[in-house]
């Protein structure tokens, strides 16, 4: 039955898209081309509200019974104003702050939260106080996280469906119905926004696309993976890699350059990529390659042991360090690990040091 929710999800996507690109163009809320931004002319920017309706279509239809049904559309009905003033008025990023965690607070008065997670050796670890803060630490930083990648054509409706089927995936293994649901009508209405989307794009999400998404699936993660061990709280961390990574660095490295971390830049994940020599639709498909991987990591991790987690965890976190130097995702002069991996030249050979490395370099 979940199926024909996304089914009608992405039905309704596909027919209401064009026409809230009419009412972004008949009241001028685009996104005008500048240094930082990579298309080269005005946008319709509100596709989040043809994603936000498709999904509040499907909710109405497959009427959910769950506890969590009212926060959950309250907060994302806060989320959704919030993107949309900031698509058409450009809010500072103090008021969308406040739209974010106000969203955040329903959610959490509405019994949404971490409580406790048990330990992989026994035991139960307590957050106590910290239940909350670490809460809307979680939400907030994936709505963000999300938004900081939407930067080419179908890249964050693309990277969100990935994390999408993977929690419902997830789910499914849990016996979750309700969060199999909720993804499922997500990801309908976000893979029928991703046909306008995709590059070249006819209409972009916006903040209103971006906040919303971000914030249904650091719900729908914590909805899965509630009050649980130390292990599976770490699932919907590998799903979302990709933003996640991007935003951890993006902060490192305007921490290095003592830039404000509300500031943007050009060099993020998606930036870096094409800054190599890969064009914009390669870009794009590189990263949801990365995003699968991402995935496909999470769902062995959730069935092996703990020292088989602690192994693919440090195999994770290997390969996201080299990646991260190879494309200069914090600097071009940040190479640690492959400084250390680089083979250092022989003192042996000719009188004057040189030997084959040398001559190679």
């Amino acid at each position: 039955m979940e199926y024909v929710y996304l089914l009608l999800c992405f039905v309704a996507s596909i027919l209401i898209t064009p026409l809230v690109k009419k009412l972004a163009i008949r009241f001028n809320i685009t996104d005008q081309p500048n240094h930082r931004k990579i298309h080269q002319k005005a946008m319709p920017r509100l596709g989040g509200l043809a994603i936000y309706l498709s999904f509040i279509i499907g909710l109405i239809v497959s009427q959910q019974d769950s506890p969590y049904i009212w926060p959950i559309t309250i907060g994302s009905l806060i989320i959704m104003v919030t993107g949309i003033l900031d698509d058409a008025f450009e809010l500072r990023p103090k008021y969308k702050l406040i739209g974010q965690l106000l969203a955040a607070l329903v959610v959490i008065r509405g019994g949404l939260d971490v409580e406790f997670i048990n330990l992989p050796f026994g035991g139960q670890l307590d957050f106590g106080y910290l239940t909350i803060p670490l809460t809307i630490l979680w939400i907030v930083g994936i709505t963000n996280a999300i938004n900081l990648i939407d930067g080419l054509d179908g890249l964050a409706a693309g990277v969100s469906s990935i994390a999408l089927i993977t929690l419902s995936i997830m789910a499914f293994l849990q016996g979750d119905i309700f969060v199999v649901t909720i993804a499922m009508m997500l990801l309908g209405s976000t893979l029928g926004f991703l046909i306008y989307n995709f590059h070249p794009a006819k209409i972009f999400m916006g903040d209103s696309g971006a906040l919303f998404l971000g914030f249904m699936i650091s719900v729908l993660a914590m909805l899965g993976f509630k009050n649980v061990t130390v292990v599976s709280l770490v699932i919907p961390i590998i799903i979302l890699g990709v933003p996640i990574s991007d935003t951890f660095f993006a902060i490192i490295r305007r921490l290095i350059n003592k830039r404000p971390l509300a500031a943007a830049d050009q060099h993020h994940l998606h930036h870096r990529i094409i800054n190599s020599g890969f064009t914009h639709r390669q870009a794009v498909l590189i990263i949801y390659g990365i995003a699968i991987m991402f995935s496909l990591a999470a769902v062995i991790f959730s069935m092996a042991t703990v020292w088989g987690s602690i192994l693919i965890v440090g195999v994770v976190l290997i390969a996201i360090e080299l990646f991260v130097e190879v494309v200069g995702l914090v600097s071009n002069d940040y190479k640690p690990l492959l400084k250390f991996l680089k083979p250092k030249p022989s003192s042996s050979g000719t009188g004057t040091g040189t030997n084959r490395y040398d001559r190679n370099l």
